[in-house]
């Protein structure tokens, strides 16, 4: 007991040594903690860009493809659906709700996505957040838009402003205009962090209102091109889409359905799990995570390597100390005690200083980091994963300091005493 409040009071008595090795420790501590927090808050950000949705049903093809184009809007479907497929899904018993997206127009470089009302109510995200409104309504109009929030920001629109659709999603220059055929900006969205802040959402009708004409992909030269009014008049239906999100009544009836639309005869169309495939994609891209844990491991082993170097070199200065120890009786292992104990103190201090200011600052920035971001990190109780690195890095300090112990332990008394005072 005496050695432990002796280890103590030398602890208080180096203070600028002492807070300086805490401070590199909790440093480190705040990093790899920040890590773990960011990269699992990013996961799970990740899978939850959709929420509430059993199936993706798009035309025949990898459930990464399907994924990336249908949520992200990224890429590509091999072939539209169509509405015929779609009308056999919507009549299964098992479907409670079904939602079509039609991707292929672009305005100024962003997705344009026909869809229907229901995309605003069941379309959900992280914690089942449905999309909400900064300003302005759902589109009621055949040539009215609802447009994210990131598009409303870079290009300074505003509820009431008029925009013109590109047919094609490639370079600007290289799109043509749906120039007759203006849409009326009815409602901006609020800011989520998924694709929908990057959006331009219209009516499935819109996007056959938009394509009388271009059936060949360009205009045909023998077509009028129809007025916005006349547009109206007709009696539009969507003919194909490019993905459905699909809603079940019960989800135990998930793999039921999915296995029948992947067996469907009439046309090749794939269902997914969103899940399922958010965890493939996520393993492509999750290296990044890997070497951000490496950069930081790295820096704790910095930290601790400071930690051994500072009671190292503290060592030449207590030469006298430990000598005077062994002199009144102090054996070789309460020598040894000291040092370790030393080291253990100084390495808890600054691990419980780094994990103060890593849930610190999530109180503080959390709100901060959703509304910029639209990256949500939990503040809950540490994982079983963050009390193991927690764990290395106490078990990696108590090493490190076991080293001086020894060397303490072996040259405390012959070393001390040949000091010339």
């Amino acid at each position: 007991m005496i050695v432990l409040k002796l280890a103590w009071q030398s602890v208080l008595n180096r203070k600028f040594t002492t807070i300086l090795t805490i401070l590199s420790i909790a440093v480190s501590v705040v990093l790899i903690l920040g890590v773990e927090k960011v990269r699992s808050g990013a996961r799970v950000s990740f899978a939850n860009t959709i929420s509430g949705t059993d199936l993706i049903v798009g035309s025949r093809s990898g459930d990464v493809q399907l994924l990336l184009y249908s949520i992200f809007h990224i890429g590509d479907a091999t072939s539209n659906i169509t509405w015929k497929t779609v009308e056999d899904i919507k009549r299964r018993n098992e479907v409670d709700w079904l939602v079509p997206i039609a991707l292929g127009d672009s305005h100024r470089g962003y997705r344009v996505v026909g869809t229907s009302q229901d995309y605003f109510t069941r379309f959900r995200y992280r914690r089942n957040i449905k999309l909400d409104f900064t300003d302005g309504e759902p589109f009621q109009d055949l040539f009215e838009a609802v447009i994210g929030s990131e598009i409303a920001k870079i290009l300074k629109y505003k509820v009431g402003d008029e925009i013109i659709l590109a047919h094609g999603t490639g370079p600007v220059k290289l799109n043509k205009e749906h120039g007759n055929t203006p849409f009326r900006i009815s409602g901006i969205l609020s800011k989520s962090g998924t694709p929908s802040d990057r959006a331009v959402l219209v009516s499935m009708e819109a996007i056959e209102a938009i394509h009388v004409g271009w059936e060949t992909g360009n205009f045909q030269k023998d077509s009028v091109q129809q007025s916005p009014e006349n547009l109206r008049k007709m009696k539009l239906h969507p003919k194909a889409a490019t993905a459905l999100y699909v809603g079940l009544k019960s989800r135990m009836q998930t793999f039921s359905l999915q296995r029948w639309i992947n067996s469907y005869p009439e046309e090749a169309i794939t269902g997914v799990l969103p899940g399922v495939a958010f965890g493939q994609l996520w393993a492509l891209i999750g290296n990044v995570e890997t070497a951000l844990l490496i950069i930081s491991s790295m820096v704790v082993f910095v930290a601790i390597l400071g930690m051994l170097i500072s009671i190292m070199a503290s060592l030449n200065e207590r030469r006298r100390e430990m000598a005077i120890l062994r002199a009144i009786g102090a054996s070789p292992i309460e020598i040894f005690t000291l040092l370790a104990f030393e080291a253990l103190t100084l390495s808890i201090l600054g691990i419980i200083a780094g994990f103060v200011s890593v849930f610190g600052a999530m109180l503080l920035l959390q709100p901060f980091l959703e509304n910029i971001t639209g990256l949500f990190i939990e503040i809950a109780t540490p994982s079983s994963r963050e009390i193991v690195i927690l764990g290395i890095i106490l078990m990696a300090s108590i090493v490190a300091g076991i080293i001086p112990a020894i060397r303490a332990y072996l040259t405390s008394l012959s070393d001390g005493l040949m000091i010339k005072f």
